[in-house]
């Protein structure tokens, strides 16, 4: 089913994936959700307190690990998933967050599962970014030490402008928002770790996203990731938590988003399809023994990058970067033990960056590729055109190769859509995914794409660090990229494309504060 859906739902040269056709924006969803009753906390705006330095986290070196309290909680999800800012524009206003989304559409929900500390009483609770607040959905056990963070998608909140490739959108999300996670727990001392073994069903159940009496008329929430923040030896029993759930006293009724619905029969079917089972849980998360990243151009503190980055919208075609700077890049797509956020997936790398290079000073503009497990290589050569040169570029601990020197600018704009955004920038690239996993096992499906919104969100943070801005790119032709590395199969596939340049700003736009008064009074 995974191989069925994505053949379908791929843009192509004559004919794009199924889509609405036009927008209703009468009928556009509203961007947050709530539970009408539940009773709320408003978490406190501290991320200004954290001093850590983006440099250090990049390169593992964490700072003592925060106290478990509420102001650390509120730190957390500021800077994971709160809003970053509000645009302006006419008689419109729309919120920007710090986890990346397709469109702004922000089709991801987060939960947080904990026992009772200073400040917040223990149990279930879903988090209001609009508001920086949390509603407790259930009193309950929670786990003893540490923290579990749930993901959710709303399938409709994309779907509204994307049709039928929304799913894919979905997942590139929740891709960023783990990666959101693990950088702002890392900020705190905190490790992060994906829950590998955990089902749909008893991740739906733990968050209560199966209750159908408290979305009688409300969108669904389909049951993504659960990340454990605390000591990977001691991970709670989710089972038993979900239990504990069970006979817990629930709050609140979840809010309508649109008033009509179009049906996507495609999502439906590919989100059973790739519903996950129960697992074993996976050992040590994959990592290199490499040095230390070079250090970025800018000194930043976390917080404040967190609360920048930005989607750049247009790119100068002028702007370059030096070649150090763009390995600096890359040498953070690759896992190094206990980094973020890579110290959250858990599984080896299966996505691997190709890139059109265009604009590095100090590095021959053309087609390269970083093969961020040596294990892929032998499959990757055998997959491609035979004639590339694999010649090893960059530092020698950077696994990136040469395939063909030459100006690919007309190449990006064709591959994604038609989009001088690719072409104008330093460089654009698609993430290669090894393919095979997802047809053995289909949930898997799911988690290449979440490696790819992971690979995404470390580009975005690094661009910024690097004085430069990036952008996801959703929209492409995906046989295109195909044909010009060669690829004939399907056992690699391209999942998700990328680019960062010199971004050019719309002088039309007012930025607001993400948080005040103007917006409480509104």
């Amino acid at each position: 089913m995974p191989l069925d859906y994505h053949e379908r739902s791929k843009h192509r040269l004559r004919a794009y994936a199924p889509g609405p056709g036009r927008l209703d924006w009468a009928n556009q969803p509203d961007p947050f959700r709530t539970f009408e009753g539940a009773p709320r906390i408003q978490l406190p705006l501290a991320a200004d307190a954290l001093e850590t330095r983006y440099r250090d986290v990049r390169a593992g070196i964490l700072p003592q690990p925060a106290p478990l309290d509420a102001k650390s909680v509120a730190i957390l999800f500021e800077l994971a998933f709160g809003l970053s800012a509000w645009k302006a524009f006419g008689g419109n206003r729309w919120a920007l967050r710090c986890n990346p989304s397709s469109g702004n559409l922000h089709p991801t929900e987060a939960y947080l599962l904990c026992a009772a500390m200073e400040g917040l009483p223990g149990g279930l609770y879903h988090y209001v970014s609009r508001d920086h607040a949390l509603e407790q959905r259930a009193a309950a056990e929670g786990p003893t030490s540490g923290l579990l963070i749930g993901i959710t998608s709303i399938h409709w909140r994309e779907a509204w402008k994307y049709g039928m490739r929304a799913w894919r959108y979905c997942q590139h999300d929740c891709g960023h928002a783990i990666a959101a996670v693990a950088y702002a727990a890392a900020a705190l001392g905190w490790q992060a770790r994906m829950v590998s073994s955990v089902s749909d069903n008893v991740l739906a159940g733990s968050l209560g996203i199966d209750r159908a009496g408290d979305f009688e008329s409300a969108e669904d929430e389909a049951p993504d990731a659960l990340l454990w923040l605390g000591d990977p030896a001691a991970a709670p029993d989710v089972e038993r938590l979900r239990e504990a759930m069970r006979d817990a006293t629930w709050h609140g009724r979840a809010n309508r988003l649109s008033d009509s619905h179009v049906e996507w029969r495609d999502i439906e079917a590919i989100h059973r399809a790739t519903a996950k089972p129960a697992t074993r849980e996976t050992g040590d998360a994959f990592a290199m023994k490499l040095p230390a990243p070079a250090a970025p151009a800018t000194d930043l503190r976390f917080a404040d990058l967190a609360r920048q980055r930005r989607s750049a919208v247009d790119f100068d075609g002028v702007t370059s970067i030096a070649a150090d700077a763009f390995f600096a890049m890359l040498e953070c797509l690759l896992p190094r033990p206990g980094t973020p956020p890579w110290n959250a997936m858990p599984s080896p790398p299966r996505v691997h960056p190709v890139l059109m290079v265009h604009r590095v000073d100090g590095l021959e503009p053309g087609l390269y590729v970083l093969v961020r497990d040596p294990s892929a290589m032998a499959s990757l050569k055998a997959s491609m055109r035979p004639d590339w040169l694999w010649q090893k570029a960059g530092p020698e601990h950077l696994p990136l190769f040469l395939l063909l020197p030459h100006d690919l600018r007309a190449q990006a704009r064709l591959i994604c859509c038609h989009q001088d955004i690719a072409a104008d920038s330093c460089f654009a690239l698609g993430m290669l995914a090894h393919f095979g996993c997802a047809i053995e096992e289909p949930w898997r499906y799911r988690y290449l794409f979440w490696e790819c919104g992971m690979l995404g969100h470390v580009l975005y943070l690094e661009a910024e660090a690097a004085g430069i801005r990036a952008t996801g790119i959703g929209c492409f032709f995906d046989d295109e990229m195909h044909a010009l590395l060669g690829i004939a199969d399907r056992e690699w596939q391209s999942l998700y494309h990328f680019t960062a340049g010199g971004a050019v700003e719309d002088a039309r736009l007012s930025t607001l504060p993400p948080y005040g008064s103007w917006r409480e009074s509104s």
